[in-house]
């Protein structure tokens, strides 16, 4: 019985994040294509599951991207604009051995101060600060919208115990460090 139990409660959680982000993507517009083409890295040194961790960019319902790691919400921001809301959805329990196992459980003692980063394709790294969090309700898309004048990222989950509301924690960049540069070719 407590299986059984267990496994609802993951169902619960997965069709409650894709709904809401599925909402929430309608609802963001679109934005300029990519510069870099691949899938984003996301680690936060103080989340013990958050250790590069897969971003893909899709539409809010792609499950897929939910089941295998992270959803950067299409239409939202990436970390190499000016201005920008790089919007990441991910699970609080997940699915086992995948990359969104338990992937934001405790997201809610994600701190203000804390280090969020993001490496793009091309291996340059994002390095942001937790400077504001707080719960919106399932169907509130308002989290998803720009900041003025601020290139920031927003993380979202489902809030506990119960999985009704959207825990949001925002970092704003602080940091770009470059990716590896290429090596010269040699003539031969």
């Amino acid at each position: 019985m407590l299986i059984l139990a267990g496994l609802v409660l993951i169902l619960l959680s997965a069709g409650l994040v894709f709904l809401d982000v599925r909402k929430a993507g309608d609802e963001a517009g679109a934005s300029p294509p990519p510069k870099r083409e691949g899938t984003m890295r996301l680690s936060i040194p103080s989340m013990r599951h958050v250790q590069n961790v897969p971003v893909y960019t899709a539409a809010a319902h792609n499950k897929p991207a939910l089941h295998d790691g992270t959803l950067h919400l299409q239409g939202t921001g990436f970390p190499w604009q000016q201005e920008a809301n790089v919007y990441i959805a991910g699970h609080r329990l997940g699915y086992p051995r995948t990359k969104s196992f338990l992937v934001f459980w405790d997201l809610n003692r994600l701190r203000t101060g804390r280090k969020v980063m993001l490496t793009d394709s091309q291996g340059e790294r994002y390095i942001y600060r937790v400077y504001d969090r707080f719960v919106v309700g399932p169907h509130d898309a308002s989290a998803t919208k720009p900041v003025a004048g601020r290139n920031i990222v927003s993380l979202q989950t489902c809030t506990l115990p119960n999985y009704t509301d959207r825990l949001i924690v925002r970092a704003e960049l602080m940091k770009v460090i470059q990716g590896p540069k290429p090596t010269p070719n040699k003539p031969t």
